[in-house]
């Protein structure tokens, strides 16, 4: 079936996106390991505090560890950042110089009118669907915005459904092919319903 196998190709590409996280979960892991462990540059951090507190060790403490909170903080925003960036470039170098990404390729599919600027409109609107936006909101959650958090989440959510559910459609075609104006085909794919690029002079 055409539809289980678009499934299919999503599932490949998206381990792969799960390993990169994993991956930057574990370095961001051994960051912050680091950061709490360097007990030379602690005790100098929190004796510098001490002695600028005027005697308020309470508030030299709590100094110190908002410090570290925040950097712990920064250093997972930072893989959030790398995972989505991570993500749109898979798609769309894949995209541009393959016209597929190596979950359609083992599928058999490919990605037509799939030029550098169509592939980066699609590669665009798939990391919101399936990577950026989720990021976005446990970004939030560690923030400590936790209704933002979840309203995001939910949008988020939203987003997925919208770009996948036309999949089933007739024309099979998501909303970052309709956007892109490109569309899946191979193996029983039409490419009904795709715009071609427009005529240069």
């Amino acid at each position: 079936m055409p539809k289980l196998r678009r499934a299919v190709a999503w599932f490949i590409d998206f381990a792969l996106v799960v390993a990169a996280a994993s991956a930057l979960a574990v370095l961001t892991f051994h960051r912050i390991s680091a950061l709490v462990t360097d007990v030379p540059e602690l005790a100098t951090r929190g004796g510098l505090d001490l002695l600028t507190s005027r005697g308020d060790v309470l508030g030299a403490s709590e100094h110190l560890g908002s410090s570290l909170w925040h950097k712990v903080v920064l250093y997972m925003e930072q893989a959030f950042a790398v995972l989505v960036l991570a993500t749109f470039a898979y798609q769309w170098a894949c995209l541009a110089l393959l016209g597929r990404t190596v979950g359609k390729g083992v599928l058999g599919l490919r990605v037509a009118e799939a030029a550098p600027r169509r592939a980066a409109l699609r590669a665009a609107v798939t990391t919101a669907a399936d990577v950026a936006v989720y990021a976005v909101a446990c970004v939030l959650l560690i923030e400590g915005h936790f209704a933002l958090s979840f309203l995001v989440w939910a949008l988020a959510v939203l987003l997925f459904l919208v770009n996948a559910l036309p999949v089933f459609s007739p024309s099979r075609r998501s909303l970052a092919d309709r956007i892109a104006g490109t569309a899946v085909t191979g193996l029983g794919l039409s490419r009904a319903g795709v715009t071609p690029p427009a005529r240069t002079s």
